[in-house]
């Protein structure tokens, strides 16, 4: 091999290695935010992050609306009259013992909670995604001249709800208010995480 064929053959090499730098610079700087493009945003996260309250200036029968994941969560804390009453209007629900219904394990009873004397519920209506207005007033006429018992009432469509949130008969909503994942740490109350 000549001097000459061994410059070229250097020279060769070198043009190669700095091209596969090149290129490889070149993807990296393509991929870099295309890869960063798959981490959720700051905005994202936040909407899906568990979402803390003190609830304990919470007047019995009162409810406040904390926002998670775009979705108002009513939280009304319900008075012994209230608690009482949920028995009284078994009957008249489509599904009191919430088998067909959302809500967490720990949720399954009478009063669909955690505690009797709060009520963490969804306020969206199950039936088109209203959302329902509390109506507290116990012995009442509901808008349709009917006893009212106390609960929610959808004025997009009447339908109708407990207490407990949950579903009356013959109304267009097929299913009871759902109850988010939520914990209580005294009157510390977290949505979003059991």
């Amino acid at each position: 091999m000549s001097h000459a064929e061994g410059v070229n053959v250097q020279r060769r090499r070198v043009l190669i290695a700095s091209t596969a730098a090149i290129g490889a610079a070149g993807v990296a700087a393509v991929a870099t935010p295309f890869v960063r493009s798959w981490t959720p945003s700051a905005k994202a996260e936040a909407a899906g992050a568990a979402v803390t309250q003190d609830i304990g200036s919470i007047e019995d029968g009162q409810m406040i609306v904390i926002k998670y994941r775009g979705k108002p969560i009513y939280v009304v804390k319900r008075t012994e009259e209230m608690i009482a009453g949920l028995e009284s209007v078994k009957p008249m629900l489509s599904d009191p013992d919430s088998s067909a219904s959302l809500q967490p394990e720990y949720c399954a009873n009478p009063t669909r909670s955690l505690e009797p004397a709060v009520l963490v519920v969804e306020g969206v209506c199950t039936h088109l995604g209203c959302a329902p207005n509390y109506r507290p007033d116990v012995g009442a006429a509901d808008l349709g001249g009917n006893d009212w018992y106390g609960g929610f009432f959808c004025p997009c469509h009447g339908s109708k709800y407990d207490l407990a949130g949950r579903v009356f008969s013959g109304v267009p909503a097929p299913l009871n208010l759902p109850i988010p994942e939520y914990n209580m740490d005294g009157t510390i109350l977290t949505v979003g995480e059991a």
